[in-house]
């Protein structure tokens, strides 16, 4: 059997772009869609479509492209994925449609995100919304949804179709949630996250912006107003070390460098008034795509940057791709060290001490558990320290909602066929319910949501 190669994706080079923050990866051009299009076997039972989290009809669309019928194959896609220029650049589609391609079982998969983002991205520079002939008549019948990130955004975008009333209620001065104060935009740009806001704004979502759910309003004083509510917070509470020198002026959560930096453009201080500190050598503790961008990021602002990881190469989270990305920036990792102390001179980060590690047994998640080695810490030189460990939901709501039941992790418990909470009419989806996951994955369970929402309110 003869399989053209897969049609490789466009890409700034290294040393240019780990000095701007324009965006790595460039698309593909027309013919190159089409041509990867091509490779696609149309499968009778396709595994791919099962592998998404929102089972898009995959053979379909890219049979559209493969025919350079892209309006219609931005329709497929649309119908049960309203934020595809999103998952086309951040979903890990090499552990989901991709993974189980048949083509991946002796060639390379057919690539499926990245045609995806084609599609997306015709219909944006084309200014193309995809036909709405399915939206349903309107109902006298409103939803809040709380929180403007992927699981918002998809619940909205379902409801509105289905003719409710939806108004979104977000804490920040922007919609969008993790897309634009977490994922940087050389991996995802902020436009097209606007272009995805405008669409559902088209549909007539409302949103109201600088609005914090628990200070702003209640959480049952939005039941007193809406027939429904869909929480969609996310988690964005950052977990830290709990090591000495965890207070020093120099060390920054993940969550609040990104934020400096994504939403309120630290990056182009002083035409925007958000300073971030970034000294000439940054460690980064963590080893998920959130501490891949966390290092490229500190790159861009000129830093020399260290990923400090406690275990080996192999047991990475961090995608593949987004690891290959920053080594060829010229990141540098440390595998097998374990942060034990970061010591400060005149309140300022000077130096981290780190513990060599070895594998163990394997733990609970299947990777083996490090174990200290037997011996001496060693001392690393550093003026930055980026935590990039993990986060877990916001206390705020449940902690001024009665009867809103959470986990010992502070997660919403939900059931987790139809997202309901343990309070009548509310329904949640995505992070503040699983913790920090993946995009795709929240936007799975907000549709299962939207769709309970729906039963419940007709």
């Amino acid at each position: 059997m003869q399989v053209q190669p897969r049609e490789r994706m466009p890409e700034q080079d290294p040393q240019k772009r780990s000095r701007n923050f324009e965006e790595v990866a460039l698309g593909y051009s027309e013919e190159q869609a089409v041509s990867e299009a091509s490779r696609c076997l149309q499968c009778k039972k396709p595994p791919c479509r099962n592998g998404c989290p929102v089972s898009i009809d995959i053979p379909a669309f890219i049979k559209e492209v493969k025919e350079k019928n892209f309006a219609q194959a931005l329709g497929i896609i649309k119908r049960t994925n309203s934020l595809p220029a999103v998952c086309g650049r951040v979903c890990p589609q090499e552990s989901q449609c991709e993974g189980v391609c048949v083509l991946a079982k002796k060639f390379e998969p057919v690539a499926i995100g990245r045609l995806e983002r084609f599609v997306a991205d015709w219909g944006r520079k084309n200014d193309f919304q995809a036909p709405t002939e399915n939206k349903e008549d309107k109902k006298n019948k409103r939803v809040a949804v709380v929180g403007a990130g992927p699981a918002g955004l998809t619940a909205a975008a379902e409801l509105i179709q289905k003719g409710y009333d939806v108004t979104v209620f977000e804490a920040l001065h922007r919609p969008g949630g993790v897309l634009v104060y977490g994922i940087p935009e050389f991996r995802l740009p902020n436009e097209v996250v606007d272009f995805e806001v405008e669409g559902l704004k088209k549909l007539g979502v409302e949103f109201k912006l600088n609005q914090i759910i628990g200070r702003t309003f209640t959480l049952d004083q939005l039941k007193e107003r809406f027939d429904a509510i869909f929480i969609g917070t996310g988690a964005g509470l950052p977990a830290f070390l709990g090591i000495p020198g965890e207070n020093l002026n120099g060390v920054y959560s993940a969550n609040e460098f990104l934020t400096r930096v994504n939403l309120m453009r630290a990056d182009r201080f002083p035409e925007f008034k958000t300073p971030v500190k970034v000294g000439a050598h940054v460690i980064v503790v963590g080893g998920g795509n959130v501490a891949m961008d966390s290092a490229r990021t500190a790159r861009r602002l000129g830093a020399e940057v260290t990923v400090v990881y406690r275990r080996s190469r192999q047991e990475l989270p961090a995608r593949a791709e987004e690891a290959h990305h920053a080594e060829e920036e010229g990141i540098v990792f440390k595998f097998l060290h374990n942060p034990l102390e970061i010591e400060g001179q005149d309140g300022w980060v000077k130096r981290m001490k780190v513990q060599p590690m070895e594998l163990g047994e394997a733990d609970a998640s299947g990777r083996r558990r490090p174990v200290e080695k037997d011996c001496l810490p060693e001392w690393l030189e550093v003026e930055t320290v980026i935590i990039a460990i993990g986060t877990t939901p916001n206390p705020l709501i449940p902690s001024t909602t009665k009867g809103l039941n959470i986990t010992k992790k502070g997660t919403v418990v939900v059931d987790q066929e139809r997202g309901e909470t343990s309070l009548p009419g509310v329904f949640a989806a995505g992070d503040v319910t699983t913790g920090a996951a993946t995009v795709i994955s929240a936007m799975g369970a907000a549709r299962l949501a939207a769709k309970a929402i729906d039963e419940m309110l007709a």
